[in-house]
Parts: C-alpha cells; sequence; structure tokens
C-alpha cells in the first residue's frame, strides 16, 4: 500500500493509525500542502486525485480517497482487529462520534479554510483565524466531553473498552486542537483518552513528529 499523506493532515493522522492498528505495510509519499508549495495541486496529484486533498491511499491498481471512505475500506478488507463494534448499535454509535470530528470539526478548521479566511476577500488576521478554530473545537469537544461519560466503558476509549473509529479520529483533533493553543481545561474526559491512546505505539508512530520534514 502507498499513502499519500501531509505530517499534519488530521485526515492523513487517521489514516496512518488505522495502518499501523491494523499491522499493514504502507510507503508514504508526502504531499506539502503549506501555500508556498501546494504540492497537492499539481498536475500529477490532481490526476490522482482530482480534489486536490489528502489523504490518497493506493493498494494495487486501486486508489482510495477521503479518509472515512478509507478507514471503512480498511475495516472491510482487514477486520481484525476491529475497530466498529459487532452489535449495529454499537457500529452506528462509534461512526456517530467519528462523524462529529471528520464532518462537523475537522472540515471548518482544515489548511484549506483557515488560507481562505486569511486571504480576500475577508483578510482576517492570525488572531480572527485562532479565534474561529478555537470555536469550533470548542462546539464539537463540549458534545463529545459530555457524550463520551456515557459511552466510554473504562475513561480510556471514547466507546467500551476497545480502540475504535472515534479514538482514530480523536487524537489527530486533539494534536490540532493543541497547536492551536486551544483551551481544553473543559474535556478531562477526552483528555484522559486522548493520553491513554497516544501512549500506544501504533498512535505513537502515527504522530506528526514521526514525520516531521519527510
Amino acid at each position: 500500500m502507498k499513502l499519500y499523506h501531509y505530517f499534519r493532515s488530521s485526515a492523513s493522522y487517521r489514516v496512518r493509525i488505522a495502518l499501523n492498528l491494523k499491522r499493514l505495510p504502507y510507503e508514504t509519499v508526502a504531499v506539502d500542502l503549506r501555500p508556498q508549495v501546494s504540492a497537492q495541486r499539481s498536475a500529477e496529484f490532481l490526476a490522482l486525485n482530482p480534489e486536490g486533498l489528502v489523504p490518497v491511499l493506493v493498494d494495487g491498481e486501486r486508489v482510495f480517497t477521503q479518509s472515512l471512505a478509507i478507514l471503512e475500506y480498511l475495516e472491510e478488507t482487514h477486520p481484525q482487529p476491529p475497530l466498529l463494534p459487532r452489535d449495529p448499535a454499537g457500529r452506528a454509535r462509534v461512526r456517530s462520534l467519528a462523524l462529529v470530528i471528520a464532518c462537523e470539526m475537522a472540515p471548518l478548521n482544515n489548511s484549506g479554510v483557515l488560507n481562505y479566511l486569511k486571504g480576500p476577500p475577508f483578510e482576517a488576521d492570525e488572531s480572527t483565524v485562532n479565534a474561529w478554530y478555537a470555536h469550533w473545537i470548542a462546539r464539537g469537544f463540549d458534545a463529545l466531553e459530555k457524550e463520551v461519560r456515557g459511552t466510554s466503558g473504562d475513561g480510556r476509549h471514547m466507546y467500551g473498552t476497545a480502540v475504535t473509529l472515534a479514538d482514530v479520529c480523536l487524537v489527530p483533533q486533539m494534536y490540532n486542537a493543541r497547536r492551536y493553543q486551544c483551551d481544553l481545561a473543559a474535556y478531562p474526559t477526552l483528555r484522559a483518552i486522548c493520553a491513554h491512546l497516544e501512549a500506544l505505539a501504533e498512535f505513537a508512530r502515527a504522530a506528526p513528529a514521526a514525520f516531521a520534514g519527510a
């Protein structure tokens, strides 16, 4: 497998975690998203993914885009260890937790949106962009903090007592929230879960620090 990614992209981070959890060997290809480079807009990359987004997973002759679709593909083709519960209700609950992050939080705070806010016609300064970021972090984490108090079975996972897709989505979002210096004091449950997960080898090997400069 080959993963086209950017080290700080939370969507890429999710897929790296899942590949590690599934113990799947993969090659990484760095796609530099910084505005002065914008490698995702190159003709070569757009031929691979017309959206110009990372991650992209290439498995043989097949090309997959969108991190949640990739995660579901990995779950279906490599079901061990499972990242979704066996029962339909549990699977729906885990997907719901994951989607709060992947659909309600991350898209509003990705690099493309933030760079657009900084340019015309908005010309937002750094403090305004940071306030925008913090608003959507708080809105999502406020809800998740309440939910996981009921869904976590051990205070170390978002649902039950094993790693799920929800955990795979949480860690990258918490990483970005810290990077933008968001106030996370109101989320002790989420912070405890994240601390446990980040200490796991599969999560640590997927962290941006392991790929910085790659």
